[in-house]
């Protein structure tokens, strides 16, 4: 007889591919790409691609710790007024802090490194995956205005809604678009569709993996 063996789960992340994007005629910044490839049952989806500066970043990580102050989070890379988006080795050390913030433990940029410590790992904490802006962050492109707004109630489209539609209108990942095509097929055709008729507008959810437009940015 097989022993039943238990699916473990896992969520791999990267962040990756820096940009720098136009903010207006004067200012421009660095943004991000975040994967994230799953199997965990906390996640909507189980892959997504969306784009991130630092400043959201931030919000981010005081969100999350306003809402477990209990929990020791992982530090961001420090913004220095020494960082020139013109440096490769700058932008690269931000890039890998990002990371670090988001999949390992607590990043030590004196060290230019992960530290030794009782840091939790974000994509791994229970009381943090059941954060809402977590999910929004990682798998739509919504501002963090529109994703307080969310959360908090404010708009016609719930936290899963958002995330569905950011996915249908980023069509990169085809096999993940065959799992569901497969799990179509065996589903009875006279079924209804779980589509919710979501259209959110362009100002709340942007097309594929590209960067937030200036004017969503706080």
């Amino acid at each position: 007889m097989t022993p039943k063996h238990e699916k473990q789960e896992f969520v791999t992340v990267l962040v990756r591919d820096p940009r720098t994007q136009k903010e207006d005629s004067w200012h421009s910044y660095i943004d991000y790409e975040i994967f994230i490839h799953t199997n965990s049952m906390c996640f909507t989806r189980k892959t997504s691609c969306v784009r991130r500066r630092f400043r959201e970043f931030v919000w981010l990580r005081q969100r999350l710790q306003s809402n477990a102050v209990l929990i020791q989070l992982p530090e961001l890379p420090s913004k220095t007024p020494f960082f020139n988006m013109n440096n490769p080795h700058h932008v690269d050390h931000r890039r890998q802090g990002l990371q670090e913030f988001l999949e390992k433990k607590k990043w030590d940029s004196s060290l230019c490194g992960p530290v030794k410590g009782d840091v939790c790992r974000v994509l791994q904490d229970a009381l943090l995956l059941s954060d809402s802006r977590l999910h929004l962050f990682l798998q739509t492109q919504l501002s963090p205005e529109d994703m307080e707004a969310c959360v908090s109630g404010q708009t016609k489209y719930s936290v899963a809604d958002a995330i569905h539609e950011f996915a249908s209108l980023n069509r990169r990942f085809p096999i993940e678009d065959e799992e569901r095509k497969k799990g179509k097929n065996d589903a009875d055709s006279d079924s209804e569709s779980s589509s919710s008729g979501l259209r959110p507008s362009d100002d709340s959810i942007s097309c594929g993996c590209k960067a937030s437009p200036a004017s969503e940015e706080s």
